[in-house]
């Protein structure tokens, strides 16, 4: 690979009830992180696809760091296996520093707190604040139709035009690292045209 690809955030859920094609897809992402010497850094979390998420990667002699609130932690849903396990106060501290330094953000499907982190960093991003890529795992087509409410977004003029290259969607993870290899350069001069405004 091109790119310098030192080590990724991945925003992912914690439902063990999901089909197995999420729960699969995840510990297949950490396999192909670690297969490409690629530290993962994610929510610190054993259960779904964050704990088959970090499972994959330690499988192949990976990195994973975790990040884990403290109540999460009181409640045992911390892994004891990872390189490292970070405890924080909030859940907003933990968001911040997922994304520090990292050279990517992948989204894997999940629910609200999953959305959530995914709106954060496209917000951040939009902001000039975050401006590595921001790819997301369309499995089983999940993300349509958030990607068509933000598309919706972009056309209401709520959001300039530009904002829709701010992402990149894959079918597989199979194709997340190409994904960040051919992502769009972003620069801080986005946050230009973060507000629209009549000239």
């Amino acid at each position: 690979m091109k790119k310098n690809i030192k080590k990724v955030c991945a925003f992912c859920a914690s439902s063990d009830l999901s089909d197995n094609v999420f729960l699969d897809s995840a510990f297949k992402l950490g396999e192909i992180l670690a297969d490409n010497s690629i530290d993962l850094v994610y929510g610190g979390g054993t259960a779904g696809c964050m704990g088959r998420l970090a499972d994959g990667a330690l499988s192949k002699g990976g990195n994973v760091y975790g990040i884990i609130p403290k109540f999460m932690f009181d409640l045992e849903w911390g892994s004891d296996k990872l390189t490292e396990l970070k405890i924080v106060d909030s859940l907003s501290e933990r968001k911040e520093m997922m994304i520090e330094g990292t050279d990517a953000t992948i989204v894997l499907p999940g629910g609200s707190g999953t959305l959530e982190e995914l709106f954060e960093v496209i917000t951040l991003k939009r902001l000039g604040l975050y401006l590595s890529p921001i790819i997301l795992v369309n499995t089983k087509n999940f993300f349509d139709p958030c990607l068509a409410l933000l598309d919706r977004s972009i056309k209401e003029r709520f959001m300039d035009e530009r904002n829709g290259k701010m992402w990149e969607v894959v079918a597989s993870v199979d194709n997340v690292l190409q994904a960040i290899e051919y992502s769009i350069a972003w620069s801080a001069d986005s946050r230009k045209y973060a507000t629209l405004r009549n000239k």
